[in-house]
């Protein structure tokens, strides 16, 4: 019997006209570590098998396949606003996407890094953005906000969620990393706690992703509070493949439509 499709929502985003969905791992075609609701194009899994995990999303949305858009993320700060479809070949380089064009779902993927969905329902814009560390400390938040701003979103109207990620009881990093933080803004260590290997730390990075959104001025941030990590049944996590031994990894998919 094959599992139901398993998508977790934000109560934040439950409004008329909008779909949304924080995909997990079951109710797709994937099988060994990608089992079984792999989005992750990027991953060695085979590509039908993502383009039938990624159609099964797309109508659970209410949307086409093809209209299920994911860009080429590269850990940047830089978000892009949309109005159609691309080829899969054609996936822009960014991070964030926005877009007020009914019919078109905005996704990330991530296997630990944040996925954060946004909409201000007033003026009909809705983004998406895909918030490791480095694009959190760098502005994705900030230029997804811009992006939907381009299109005539209003800050202090746009509610974000954040979905599935890697919890701070989970993500351990060393003294070089807490140090790349504290160069841009010493407050920023107190997102860090001592961890039981000497030297290093734990990140607490779904505060640090609050804290960001908070300063940026947005109505209201909602988190779901799923982690990657200790969730296997429902989450992939890069950092538990990792740990494993394994040899690839399954990404989980967001996406947020106007419909």
């Amino acid at each position: 019997m094959t599992a139901s499709l398993q998508a977790f929502e934000a109560e934040s985003l439950a409004l008329p006209g909008l779909a949304h969905g924080f995909f997990g791992r079951s109710g797709g075609v994937s099988t060994g570590v990608y089992a079984s609701l792999n989005g992750g194009v990027g991953s060695r899994d085979a590509p039908e098998r993502v383009e039938e995990n990624k159609s099964r999303m797309a109508q659970k949305l209410g949307v086409a396949a093809e209209r299920l858009l994911v860009p080429y993320q590269i850990h940047s700060a830089e978000a892009l606003a949309v109005s159609e479809p691309w080829a899969l070949e054609a996936r822009p380089r960014c991070d964030g996407l926005a877009t007020r064009a009914r019919g078109l779902a905005l996704g990330v993927t991530g296997a630990d890094c944040g996925m954060l969905l946004f909409v201000d329902a007033a003026e009909g814009v809705i983004g998406a953005a895909h918030a490791g560390w480095k694009g959190a400390l760098y502005g994705v938040i900030e230029a997804t906000l811009a992006a939907m701003e381009g299109l005539g979103a209003r800050r202090n109207q746009i509610r974000i969620a954040l979905g599935p990620m890697i919890d701070g009881e989970s993500y351990e990093v060393g003294p070089e990393f807490v140090e790349r933080f504290a160069a841009e803004d010493a407050g920023f260590r107190r997102f860090f706690k001592p961890s039981p290997k000497p030297g290093h730390a734990m990140f607490d990075l779904p505060a640090f992703i609050e804290m960001r959104a908070d300063q940026a001025g947005v109505a209201s941030f909602e988190n779901i509070r799923v982690s990657t990590y200790a969730h296997e049944e429902s989450c992939f996590s890069y950092r538990r493949s990792v740990h494993r031994g394994e040899e690839d990894y399954g990404r989980l998919v967001s996406a947020i439509a106007l419909i």
